[in-house]
């Protein structure tokens, strides 16, 4: 049954994608040196010509998005608009290379501006964030260093780029056959923004949903705060709080098609977000069974669910922990105890 179902899927993502030619848009998909593989970015061949996400920055994702553009016969200086749908270095890190060479105008929500003009320092501010993050939640000093010289390597996929169009939540981008809602939509980072093509209820998603994996909501410091926001003292962001809470507004929109940052197209956009609210229900019911047989910290719990995989992608599977624990402590099912600056959960009593 495996290759025909395999045949089948490929039919419909074929299909899926040719809806969406149809309707203009075309996907580009881009190599990334990442886990995730390759990302989707989508050339709107409208007036103006618009390019939504770039891919990383890298000679092998230029050439390749050269070699996209000129099988639709275009190249990148004949493109007018860039817009970038947040801040994840595998989406923008060739922006500032292709709009230098096109002129392009480069929008992007207006609280991710100031983020892409300084990412350098950003990313350093981030990193700070995180390293704090993983120490109070019980993964080791030294895995914690290894992990931020880890991160400064990948820096370089990113690149710093000025906003010269800023969008605001709710606002639009008219071209000249359709009009873009812009709609801020955070969880798995501060900045996820999706943009609706209202007249073809087309969704051009990026990481918010993505059909073969679920969006991580990976902490992350508030878009706007200063350098003074660290862990600790600050709070911590409740990402996936945020994150279900914006995947409920997304199932409540009338969509024909999804076209996300990462692999095939989304036909039924309600019930892949149903699944994705069990899958979240499931893994919190998991962790809260692990911290009732004894209190744990979250990189406990991670060891627990994903063995090595919790120390070679610790922040990652430190954030999905984490995510799931905020539902647990806003149902008032577990409580947190600090001692010596870490922090371990515990069931509640009663």
């Amino acid at each position: 049954m495996s290759a025909p179902d395999r045949t089948d899927e490929r039919e419909r993502e074929l299909h899926a994608l040719a809806l969406a030619e149809d309707a203009g848009i075309v996907r580009l998909a881009i190599p990334t040196p990442f886990q995730v593989g390759r990302v989707n970015a989508y050339l709107i061949e409208d007036s103006p010509l618009t390019l939504i996400d770039s891919g990383p920055n890298s000679a092998k994702a230029l050439d390749e998005l050269e070699q996209a553009l000129a099988s639709r016969g275009h190249a990148v200086e004949d493109i007018d608009l860039l817009v970038i749908t947040h801040q994840h270095m595998d989406h923008f890190g060739l922006a500032s290379i292709l709009a230098r060479r096109s002129g392009a105008e480069v929008a992007a929500l207006d609280q991710l501006a100031p983020f892409l003009s300084s990412y350098s320092e950003q990313t350093d501010l981030e990193d700070r964030f995180a390293e704090g993050t993983m120490l109070r939640h019980g993964i080791p000093p030294e895995i914690v260093t290894a992990l931020r010289a880890v991160s400064a390597g990948f820096r370089a996929w990113g690149s710093k780029v000025e906003v010269s169009r800023p969008l605001a939540d709710g606002s639009q981008l008219q071209l000249r056959d359709r009009t873009l809602h812009v709609l801020h939509r955070p969880g798995h980072s501060p900045s996820d923004t999706v943009f609706l093509d209202e007249s073809q209820s087309i969704l051009l998603s990026a990481d918010h949903l993505i059909a073969h994996i679920s969006s991580n909501p990976l902490l992350a410091r508030p878009l706007g705060a200063g350098e003074e926001y660290q862990s600790p003292p600050a709070p911590r962001p409740q990402a996936l709080v945020t994150y279900l809470d914006s995947l409920q507004r997304t199932r409540a929109m009338d969509l024909s098609l999804v076209l996300p940052g990462h692999g095939p197209p989304i036909i039924d956009h309600i019930a892949l977000i149903d699944e994705r609210f069990r899958l979240h229900r499931r893994r919190a019911e998991k962790i809260h069974g692990l911290i009732a047989s004894q209190p744990r910290t979250a990189h406990e719990i991670a060891q627990e669910l994903w063995g090595n995989v919790a120390v070679t992608q610790a922040y990652l599977t430190l954030s999905e922990v984490l995510g799931h624990v905020d539902l647990l402590l806003q149902d008032g099912r577990v409580v947190e105890l600090e001692r010596d600056g870490v922090v371990r959960f515990q069931a509640a009593q009663g």
